[in-house]
């Protein structure tokens, strides 16, 4: 089973010159796959269209040679860089989770997450504690693929190794596929065992 990008073309209007331009990406089930790139390269407009957010002008992306679902919860999940942006500001932050799937202890004990926390709305926790949530969020889906968008840029450094080796842990476990999408090249060099560089 593979995630794939054929030849894909993007843009957000007609009249600007294309974001990406017959881009073609292929990342296997249980992969680690790195996307690099400095600011404006198109790293977050690929990680919306392999998870089915934005839909190519030409091109293809499919999961095991088909085309995404379009019901039901998505085995391609995105955690976008900015939490708060992908959560319901109205829910509290257990029907949050619940959304996804079954909760699970396990999760919620790695990410560190307290158990009083699931009674608050969304503005009552900072950005690093909400984007625990969004993690195991994606972790508790039962997703094949999962894309994280820059999703430590907010963290200190101890809790962004926390939350990548909790993420590389259940992925080893389950065979997912990750796609690591960020500026930093260290971090993609140490998490990945395949690095895209989108500038070149």
């Amino acid at each position: 089973m593979a995630l794939e990008a054929k030849n894909i073309y993007f843009r957000y209007d007609r009249k600007q010159p294309w974001i990406l331009e017959d881009c073609s990406v292929r990342v296997e089930k249980g992969e680690r796959l790195a996307i690099f790139a400095p600011s404006g390269y198109g790293k977050t407009t690929l990680a919306m269209l392999l998870a089915g957010y934005l839909e190519p002008a030409k091109g293809q992306i499919l999961l095991d040679e088909k085309p995404l679902p379009k019901r039901g919860i998505c085995p391609v999940q995105l955690i976008y860089q900015h939490p708060e942006k992908a959560i319901n500001p109205r829910w509290r932050l257990k029907r949050v989770l619940e959304e996804s799937g079954q909760l699970r202890e396990d999760v919620l004990d790695a990410f560190g997450i307290e158990r009083a926390w699931l009674d608050r709305f969304p503005r009552e926790l900072s950005g690093g504690e909400l984007q625990r949530f969004c993690v195991a969020r994606a972790l508790m889906s039962g997703a094949e693929y999962i894309i994280c968008d820059e999703i430590s840029t907010m963290m200190d450094v101890i809790t962004q190794a926390q939350i990548w080796n909790v993420v590389l842990k259940e992925a080893g476990k389950r065979n997912m596929g990750i796609i690591a999408v960020t500026h930093n090249k260290h971090l993609a060099e140490r998490i990945a065992t395949r690095t895209i560089d989108l500038s070149i």
